[in-house]
Order: structure tokens, then C-alpha cells, then sequence
């Protein structure tokens, strides 16, 4: 028996051809490759002047510049286009650069203040949160929250099993294994993860909080590069093995409804009718009625759910971007959204995840993944544990998805961004594996996981230190 499968939600462009290739090379955005090159010129120049804006302009003005040229050539390099791509080298190439001193210290204060002081990866994050929730069918959207938890638990406790033999194979001590390597890999990020830890293990062992930092950053970033990569080999596995493959939908239809959603949706795709077949399927397009889409409307919902975040955050004790997920499912759920917004918030989410994503990732390959550190302590144990710990998390979160009724692939992806570097390594497992419909999942997975992998060392140090 037969089905159709429906279109999967592309948020970055697929590899091309050989003379589409050179089209691309010659043409970007539409425009001659000459355009963008003289502009990321520019504006480099007059940070080596010292004279680009120190504010959100001249932020953006570097990492655009920037992810338009790295992005298309990392989507187009032998190899690296297959685990990876373009999100790979934003991610990395600003990083090995800043390593080098490439930037000048005033290319990376208006970075910064973008990145850090606007809070842009928070914007971006909370765009594909809202814009997804908003975008799912209510059924789809409960069944999958509901039943990531059981690959997650079971992935984080193999995870640190795992990790930490492996670790002791190479000679590191118990301690050393699970609180210096596997612990920050599966921490949540560094401010939500190593800042805290730090402070727990300062408290629990003497010293200063900042040397802990020091020696936590290094496994967090290896294991989310490996992330990164191995993100880039599962959407490849899905393009071989479709069966396995949601493409952005979490949990497999019920076979009853399965056979008219997808005649539904082939109906409605040669209609033209790309938004309403997105939203049925759990996947994401812009809309496309004849009404003008009123853009500011989704900015100001989107923007909305996170202030309501930050004004429960000390009420609840839950971090504002779980919150965001929390009312935006509730709303969903109640149905106390107007079409209209849903559409609204959809529309932003398509500019942002079609266009911001990579000089996301720029920002944050020049100030998030310290280079320096990770060369410190790189070795082959050190790299093979880390290593280990990511594969673990994707293994049981593939085998615990297929078990309880979910896309594999989709399952394991959700999983692996618990080994991620926060709201930062989410971005960029789902950029390479083009998923990023599935950031609510991803949150729940990296920030519900990293509370709990926090809270649990911290008190279990204190107990064998």
C-alpha cells in the first residue's frame, strides 16, 4: 500500500546541482556574488577602522554579511555539505577566525551587542517556538511533548553511562568523567548550564567559579559540534530511509487517518494552498491567502509571549523560554488565538528561519564556541568521550522514538539537542538538519533535560567530593 508523503519543511536551501552550483556562485539572493562581497568588505574595513556602530546595526551588518557568503559555501563543500553544511561552517569558520584574531575588537563589540545585549538568539529562538507551536495540528503538538520525555530520560541515563566507561577506558578517573566531560555536555548550554555548575562544583570543592568554566566549555562545545555533524548525517539517513523520516513531524499519523490526510494534502498542494496544508501536517510555510499578512502582529505576539515568560519566570521558577512554550501550547490548545495572528506569527517565522538563521550562527561561532579552550584539552580520549556521549543520546532517542510510535530520525534529532550547547546548539542541530519546526520539542528536550542534569550533579558532587 501506498501513501504520499508530504512536502518536508525546508528552512535552508538543499545542495543543488553541478550547474546550479554555478549559478549560486555567480548569484546570491538574486544579486551578483560581487554585491555581498564588497559590502562584508566594507563593513570589515571599518571595523579594522574601529568606526562600525556598536549597537544592533552594526551587528547585524557583520553577521549577515558574513553568513551570506560562508553559508552557500558550506551548503556546496565536498562533504562538509552532508553533515552540516552551511550551519557547520557559520558556526565554525567565525570561531577558528576569532582564534586567529581575524576581527577587531570593534567587529566583535558590535556583535556582541546584537548578540548579547539585544538578545538576538533569544528572538530567533522564540520566533521558531511560537511560529511552530502555532503552526501544528493541537493533536500532533500534545502527542509529541507528551512522548519525548521517555527517549530523553532514557537517552540521558545511556548517555551518561556510556560516557563515562568510556571515558575511564581512556584513563580518566570517575569524577573527572562524569562532572568534567559528560555532565556539561548534557548541562544545557553555558548559561543555563556551566555558569551553574560552576558555581555548584566552586561551592562544593573550593576554588574559584571561573576556573570550572574554564575546564566545562571544551566538552560542551566538542559535543555539540559532534552534534552538528551527526544532525547533518541523519537528514541524509532520511533522505535514503523515508520510512524513517518525519521530516519535521514527530509522531506517526494513526494509519486510519493516515491514507485521506495525505490525499488532503495532495489535493490542497495542487491548489496552491501551501499554509493550510502546512498546518495540517505539522510543517510550516508562509502564508498565502490574498489578505496581506500583518507582520507587526506576529513581532508583537511572539515578542509578547516572552515578556509574559519573563513576568511568571520568578512566580513559577521555570526558565522564560520554557515558559514561552508553555502559554504559547495553552493558547493553542484553548484555541484563544485568532487565525489571523497564527498566520501573523507564521509568516515571521518563515523570514526568520529562511534568512536569519545562518548569521545567527555567525553570532554565534564568534563569541559562543571558544576556540582556545577547546585546543587546551583536546586529545583523543577527550574527543572519542564526547563523541560518545552525542551518539549514545541519538541512538536511544532513534530506537525509544520507534518503540513509542514516533518518526525515528525526528526522535533522535529532538534527543541529541540535549547534548547541545543550549538554545545555541538547538539552532544549529536543527539548521543542519533542517528541523527546525521541531525547536518546542527541543527546548522541552535541551532546557527540561539540562535543569534536571544541573540540579542532579550539583547535589550528587557534594555527596562523593
Amino acid at each position: 500500500m501506498s501513501t504520499t508523503t508530504a512536502p518536508r519543511p525546508t528552512a535552508l536551501p538543499e545542495p543543488t546541482t553541478p550547474v546550479e552550483d554555478r549559478r549560486a556562485v555567480d548569484r546570491l539572493g538574486g544579486v551578483a556574488v560581487v554585491v555581498p562581497v564588497l559590502l562584508t568588505a566594507l563593513v570589515l574595513v571599518a571595523g579594522a577602522l574601529g568606526r562600525i556602530p556598536e549597537n544592533m546595526i552594526g551587528g547585524l551588518a557583520v553577521i549577515t554579511g558574513l553568513a551570506m557568503l560562508l553559508g552557500p559555501l558550506g551548503n556546496r563543500l565536498p562533504g562538509i555539505s552532508r553533515v552540516g553544511g552551511g550551519a557547520l561552517v557559520c558556526l565554525m569558520v567565525p570561531s577558528l577566525l576569532v582564534y586567529l584574531g581575524f576581527f577587531s575588537e570593534n567587529t566583535l563589540a558590535a556583535t556582541s551587542a546584537l548578540m548579547k545585549q539585544a538578545n538576538f538568539l533569544y528572538f530567533v529562538i522564540c520566533t521558531l517556538v511560537v511560529g511552530s507551536i502555532f503552526g501544528m495540528r493541537r493533536s500532533m503538538m500534545l502527542s509529541g511533548l507528551a512522548r519525548i520525555f521517555a527517549p530523553l530520560l532514557v537517552g540521558t541515563l545511556a548517555a551518561v553511562g556510556v560516557g563515562t566507561g568510556v571515558a575511564m577506558l581512556f584513563g580518566y578517573s570517575f569524577h573527572r568523567a562524569l562532572f568534567y566531560l559528560v555532565v556539561p555536555i548534557i548541562g544545557g548550554g553555558i548559561g543555563e548550564g556551566i555558569l551553574p555548575l560552576s558555581a555548584a562544583y566552586s561551592g562544593a570543592l573550593g576554588g574559584s567559579a571561573e576556573t570550572y568554566v574554564a575546564e566545562l566549555i571544551p566538552a560542551a562545545v566538542i559535543g555539540n559540534i559532534v552534534a552538528i555533524i551527526l544532525a547533518g548525517a541523519l537528514r541524509r539517513l532520511g533522505e535514503r530511509r523515508p520510512q524513517l523520516d518525519g521530516g519535521g513531524m514527530l509522531v506517526r499519523p494513526r494509519p486510519a487517518s493516515d491514507r485521506p490526510a495525505a490525499a488532503t494534502v495532495q489535493a490542497q498542494a495542487a491548489a496552491g494552498a501551501a499554509s493550510s496544508v502546512a498546518t495540517e501536517r505539522g510543517e510550516h510555510a508562509s502564508p498565502t491567502s490574498s489578505a496581506p499578512t500583518a507582520h507587526g502582529m506576529g513581532v508583537l505576539v511572539i515578542c509578547s509571549m516572552f515578556v509574559l515568560g519573563t513576568l511568571a519566570e520568578p512566580l513559577v521558577h521555570l526558565p522564560a523560554p520554557v515558559l514561552v512554550i508553555v502559554f504559547s501550547v495553552i493558547l493553542k490548545v484553548a484555541g484563544l488565538v485568532p487565525e489571523s495572528v497564527e498566520d501573523s506569527a507564521r509568516a515571521v517565522y518563515s523570514i526568520i528561519c529562511g534568512h536569519f538563521v545562518y548569521p545567527l550562527m555567525i553570532g554565534l561561532g564568534m563569541l559562543y564556541v571558544p576556540l582556545d579552550n577547546v585546543l587546551k584539552v583536546l586529545s583523543l580520549g577527550y574527543v572519542v568521550t564526547c563523541a560518545a556521549v552525542v551518539l549514545t543520546m541519538a541512538g536511544a532517542g532513534f530506537l525509544v522514538g520507534r518503540a513509542t510510535g514516533m518518526f525515528p530520525i525526528d526522535a533522535a534529532l529532538v534527543t541529541v539537542c540535549h547534548s547541545g550547547l543550549g538554545g545555541t546548539g538547538d539552532v544549529a542541530i536543527l539548521s543542519a538538519s533542517q528541523r527546525m519546526v521541531l525547536m518546542p520539542f527541543a527546548q522541552i528536550s535541551t532546557r527540561i533535560g539540562g535543569v534536571t542534569t544541573v540540579v542532579a550533579a550539583a547535589s550528587l558532587i557534594r555527596l562523593i567530593s
